[in-house]
């Protein structure tokens, strides 16, 4: 795949959630009714003081990851943009954020 200076923000629908990501190629896919995504951008693990939970979910999720072919259907959004904002997961009814936090298990009584 060709490196390219552009940098785009994606935007779809997965599992009930609007998935925000940023990518440096995107095209139509050689699989029918498919969009390609390849080429994601996320910041190097342990550069910022901060760590942000919805960047590191996403990390993890598409680690092993070279291209994603979403579904026409599912894309929201495609923008090119100058520079790359921050990841968001939200959900796709209410537009919310959702912060992916560990989830505590609840106590039990004994």
């Amino acid at each position: 795949m060709r490196k390219s200076n552009r940098l785009y923000k994606v935007t779809f629908l997965s599992q009930g959630k609007s998935i925000e990501l940023y990518a440096r190629h995107v095209a139509s896919s050689a699989l029918w009714g498919f969009t390609e995504v390849g080429d994601l951008v996320f910041d190097p693990p342990g550069e910022g003081l901060v760590v942000d939970p919805t960047e590191e979910r996403l990390r993890d999720e598409f680690k092993d990851t070279t291209v994603l072919h979403l579904p026409i259907q599912a894309i929201l959004r495609v923008e090119e943009v100058v520079r790359r904002g921050s990841l968001a997961i939200r959900d796709a009814a209410s537009g919310d954020k959702i912060t992916p936090f560990p989830i505590v298990p609840p106590k039990t009584t004994l």
